[in-house]
């Protein structure tokens, strides 16, 4: 059997290496260490093979002593060119695969195998004139993402030798590829020592420098189109001496190239040799050598197509580049468009969502900028070959684009379309996703909506109904929610507390009476404890508006069916919904405080989605307050279908942006609820430049003995009975503990529910805190608001307060309608001057400007409520500086959870913003929980 020799593979030029003893040693090559070393040119570079800690399997190259970085002594390794070298590297790279490669010659397997994509592409560019010789690149888009992605993978036993940084090693490495595979055998010249191997031995002396790279040529194949719409491939030629004189192989034989003495006296020769390497590994090229001057190629179309996948990798692993003209290759584009299957001729954005329009789902394959027929969509669509001829152009067909091009899409409900036109992509059968463009009336309605400003012209000024001035952000606020209900849409306006919500949904009733198709009675479901507020308000901005409440023993709807307001609460919303629903048309329905809705099951949302309107608007100032499943159950009211089924909502989005902080869900749930809510806060600028500055303090106070004792007896008692228990049960233990703690820091007295009689003075840290407070309030010459979520401790700090001869209101959940509002208008009126408040029944709605100072004596836990709290005296009519204190007692449960509650404002801040609450708390393990309640001493 003949011996095959690979020449230069070695040590020493020249070196016989055995083939057929590489392959059969390459389960030890691969099993052993790689690494790659440099040299300048690229092509000079060399694979070292060694085995740690033993010799190295004969391949008949001399092993050679190398120092290598990360060994304490020289290694023994064989060391093989680049080009030869890469016949085991790739089959190292499959043995990887299967388990039994080194993780360092599985990756310069891989590294390889980029290089041979690269060189088959045409990805190749001339080094230089002083180094004479080509490189990799240029590395753009996937290309680049690819180096980089593999660069990163670059496992350690990969950077043993120097450099050791992989980026740099890997782009030397293709180099060498690019470099030593476009060049002929007998042209090469001898190779240099690797810079980054440094020998054991003495280093040899000083030689003088190489002389220039003698003439030679490297040949590729540029295939291209005739007029017979058939192609040829044409021979070409590049000088290995300088790599920019380039030519095609005709004009040589015929002595037109220029500068003919740079390819060499044995350009024929190194042409012939090249292409009996390409005929081996593509028999097409075999035809070539029957020329006496090799110039060009007829192909058929097998042989082109051929010349577009596996053909290509292997004449580029041959040294035969293989280019397409970029300007005559070009590419597809597909797009998704959604548009009415029949535009009505009176089709606008106004009946859109009521004209019951079925939207199709169409492919736009475009060339270039033209856009293809249906025709030639469908020839492209049942097409086998990866080459077509397209409007005078060849095209390389994308067979991942032409499996799409198959996929179809059932028609589209409006909503649906609208949802795919605003986050710019929609689900095929199967669930792949795909963008889409918006066609016909529905990218006249996404123009509408999604105009931060509104349209050109459309400005408005208030209605001439109107008893007051709007602010500039309140008339913007007028005409979005004016814009939104003429299309038939609904929407939130999310603005914070105090910014004038009220006022601007009085404005659009009265514009939306201007016009018949929108007139007809506003119907105002709010808490109990807003509905003089609503009122008051009606009465000073409408004083012509008819106001009705539709609450209390013997209620009628009689008389309320003209243009005016009907307010109701809702709890007799929820009563009296098919009432409600059978009294009249409504021409607009308001849901004041729309977080009472926020839970889609519960009776209050169900009876709220049954009162049909002419347009739905919901008013909060905390669209999120716990989950994301709450905006969903707000919009969904508002625009029903907007966010999809409450299942996908949580499957597309929710867990995405609660659980992964999924950036990507949370910036297309935000494309999709922007233009349906209206969201605006205090520190906006140009919203509420008049308001006064605000200050937010933390006050840590520190436990009584007594609170210290009963706190860890507490935590002592209950963790040990909820590590014996689970589900359910458990869940109920932790929040009985929770709140056991809360109100051991807050007051003995309120944990123990001790009698009225009991002493309260000298107990609690909290408690002397807030003495402490509410004096330097009074001698001020101010007011406060003081907050706590419990009942029973506001009583505490009633009567406290009493025997120090301060007066107070108190106003919380068991408070009668009349009597809330009664309090209310002696507080701003100059009544008490500390109000004391129940968080859940007083956070929202009320208006009590007067306070300078909030006192938050416990914590809700949910910072949402709190701001809500805080904006009944931080709202539009303040004119002093708010202060706001927290009190925390340290080392607590309080202490940590306020660490906590830092951090929860960012969760959704993407899409709005949102909080967990105590419940989240009850599904820490034990670990978890027992570290954050154990009481822990502060620091002093």
């Amino acid at each position: 059997m003949a011996v095959r020799s690979w020449e230069g593979a070695g040590g020493q030029a020249g070196t016989p290496v055995d083939r057929a003893r590489v392959i059969a040693a390459l389960p030890v090559l691969a099993a052993g260490e790689a690494g790659f070393l440099p040299a300048d040119p690229p092509r000079q570079g060399r694979i070292a093979f060694w085995t740690p800690g033993g010799e190295p399997p004969d391949v008949g190259v001399a092993p050679e002593d190398l120092e290598v970085a990360g060994s304490v002594r020289p290694v023994r390794a064989v060391l093989l060119p680049v080009e030869h070298a890469l016949q085991v590297l790739t089959r190292c790279r499959s043995l990887g695969t299967a388990g039994r490669a080194s993780a360092g010659t599985a990756f310069w397997g891989a590294a390889a195998t980029m290089g041979l994509s690269l060189l088959a592409r045409g990805q190749v560019q001339p080094a230089g004139a002083e180094a004479g010789g080509w490189r990799a690149g240029p590395l753009e888009g996937a290309d680049r993402d690819r180096l980089d992605a593999l660069a990163a993978a670059m496992p350690p036993e990969a950077r043993t030798t120097v450099p050791a940084e992989p980026e740099p090693l890997l782009r030397a490495f293709l180099d060498a590829v690019a470099d030593a595979l476009t060049r002929t055998a007998p042209t090469r010249q001898p190779a240099r020592p690797a810079r980054s191997a440094v020998p054991a031995r003495p280093a040899p002396a000083p030689q003088a420098p190489p002389p220039p790279p003698a003439p030679g040529v490297t040949i590729s194949l540029r295939v291209e189109p005739t007029e017979e719409q058939t192609f040829r491939a044409v021979v070409q030629l590049a000088s290995v001496a300088d790599p920019a004189a380039l030519t095609d192989a005709a004009r040589l034989w015929a002595g037109t190239a220029a500068a003919p003495e740079l390819f060499g006296p044995h350009a024929r020769t190194d042409v012939a040799t090249a292409l009996r390497r390409a005929a081996r590994v593509w028999p097409p090229a075999g035809r070539l050598l029957s020329a006496q001057d090799p110039a060009e190629l007829e192909l058929s179309g097998d042989e082109a197509t051929a010349l577009l996948g596996l053909a290509a990798t292997r004449l580029a692993a041959a040294g035969i580049a293989v280019h397409w003209p970029r300007d005559l290759v070009r590419g597809l584009t597909a797009t998704g468009v959604v548009e009415p299957v029949r535009e009505a001729p009176r089709s606008s954005a106004e009946t859109f969502l009521s004209s019951g329009s079925v939207l199709g789902f169409r492919w736009r394959v475009a060339l270039g900028e033209q856009e293809l027929t249906a025709g030639e969509l469908e020839r492209l669509v049942h097409t086998h070959q990866p080459l077509v001829r397209l409007r005078d152009h060849w095209v390389v067909v994308d067979h991942e684009l032409v499996r799409r091009l198959r996929r179809r899409r059932p028609p589209l409900t409006a909503i649906d379309a609208l949802r795919a036109a605003l986050t710019g992509g929609v689900e095929l059968d199967g669930g792949e996703r795909v963008p889409v463009t918006a066609g016909g009336v529905l990218a006249e309605l996404r123009a509408r909506i999604t105009e931060p400003g509104g349209e050109p012209g459309s400005r408005q000024g208030p209605p001439q109904a109107l008893a007051g001035t709007l602010r500039d952000y309140q008339l913007r606020g007028l005409d979005w929610l004016h814009r939104m209900t003429s299309l038939g849409l609904g929407g939130c306006l999310a603005d914070d507390m105090g910014l004038g919500k009220t006022v601007t949904l009085i404005a659009l009733h009265l514009r939306r009476q201007e016009h018949a198709a929108t007139a007809g009675p506003a119907l105002v479901v709010c808490p109990a404890s807003l509905l003089g507020n609503w009122e008051r308000e009606i009465r000073r901005f409408a004083p012509a508006a008819p106001v009705h409440r539709f609450h209390g023993p013997g209620r009628d709807l009689a008389g309320t069916d003209g243009g005016g307001f009907v307010l109701t609460t809702y709890g007799t919303m929820r009563r009296d919904a098919d009432l409600l629903a059978a009294a009249h048309p409504w021409g607009l329905l308001v849901a004041d405080e729309a977080q009472h809705a926020k839970n889609p099951h519960s009776r209050t949302a169900q009876a709220l989605r049954a009162i049909p309107s002419g347009g739905r608007v919901a008013l909060t100032g905390t669209p999120v307050e716990n989950n994301l499943t709450e905006l969903w159950a707000v919009l969904d009211w508002t625009t029903p279908g907007l966010l999809g089924s409450l299942p996908s909502f949580r499957d597309r989005y929710a867990r995405a942006v609660e659980g992964d902080r999924d950036t990507r869900a949370a910036a297309q749930l935000a494309a999709l609820v922007r233009p349906f809510m209206l969201r605006r806060r205090k520190s906006d600028p140009g919203i509420a430049p008049e308001l006064p500055p605000k200050t937010e303090t933390d006050r840590p106070v520190s436990l009584t003995r007594e609170q210290v004792a009963l706190y860890e007896a507490l935590v002592r008692e209950q963790m040990a009975e909820i590590e014996g228990s689970e589900g359910m049960a458990r869940r109920g233990l932790v929040m009985r503990l929770l709140t056991g703690l809360k109100q051991v820091c807050n007051h003995p007295a309120q944990f123990l529910k001790e009698p009225a009689g009991a002493k309260l003075p000298g107990r609690s840290g909290k408690l002397a805190l807030l003495d402490d407070l509410l004096d330097t309030v009074l001698a001020e010459d101010d007011s406060a608001l003081v907050f706590t979520q419990y009942v029973s401790m506001g009583r505490l700090i009633e009567r406290h307060l009493a025997a120090r001869g301060v007066g107070t209101a108190f106003l919380h959940g068991g408070t009668p309608v009349g009597r809330r509002e009664r309090l209310v208008d002696d507080f701003q009126a100059g009544g008490p001057r500390v109000f004391l408040l129940s968080l859940k029944a007083a956070g929202t709605g009320l208006n009590l400007t007067r306070a300078g100072h909030v006192i938050h004596y416990d914590r809700w836990w949910n910072p949402a409520v709190e701001d809500q709290a805080t904006d009944r005296a931080y709202r539009i009519g303040q004119t002093r500086p708010v202060q706001v204190h927290r009190l925390i007692a340290e080392g607590t449960v309080e202490d940590r959870v306020a660490e906590m509650l830092r951090g929860k404002r960012e969760l959704a801040d993407a899409v709005l913003g949102a909080g967990d609450g105590e419940a989240a708390l009850c599904d820490l393990s034990d670990g978890e929980l027992a570290e954050l309640v154990t009481l822990r001493r502060p620091r002093r």
